[in-house]
């Protein structure tokens, strides 16, 4: 186990390696199970983190169609669309992330203000105090963050 704990510290990957060919023999008596349960720790905190961030991406380009139609563009179209895929993806493949994202929704939000604010210089009072999308709204792939109207309006020089 030492040679293996030693590993860790030297060669990550290697480490990554041994770990799983012990893991696939059943050779657990010889597994580094303190880095072992530290690096599977790494790997959740990872994925919350990234539907964290898809989350206040997505938040920040809709208040930004919503409060400037006449600057949209493709990319934020594309922005969009990216960032609620990967978050639908995200919670299909780990369905236990639901509650994870209404726990997490309000401060996503309130992050997506301050971005939105910095991004188009308008005033942090110009986007609602509390989310003007639900959760419904958020995840509907063809929402564009307006009431019965998602009109694309801009020009295809993005």
């Amino acid at each position: 186990m030492k040679a293996v704990k030693t590993l860790y510290e030297t060669d990550f990957n290697l480490w990554l390696e041994k770990t799983v060919e012990l893991l696939k023999q059943k050779k657990l008596d010889q597994l580094d199970i303190e880095n072992l349960i530290e690096e599977i720790e790494a790997i959740g905190r990872s994925e919350k983190k990234g539907l964290r961030s898809n989350l206040e991406q997505l938040l920040m380009h809709l208040l930004k169609w919503k409060h400037q139609p006449n600057k949209r563009t493709g990319s934020w179209e594309c922005s969009i669309l990216e960032h609620r895929n990967r978050m639908l993806e995200d919670l299909e493949e780990i369905p236990s992330f639901q509650p994870y994202f209404d726990e997490v929704l309000d401060q996503c939000y309130q992050n997506a203000r301050k971005y939105a604010e910095a991004e188009t210089c308008l005033s942090l009072d110009t986007f609602p105090e509390v989310c003007p999308f639900t959760k419904i709204e958020i995840l509907n792939p063809d929402y564009m963050g307006e009431d019965n109207n998602t009109q694309k309006v801009f020009s295809n020089k993005a």
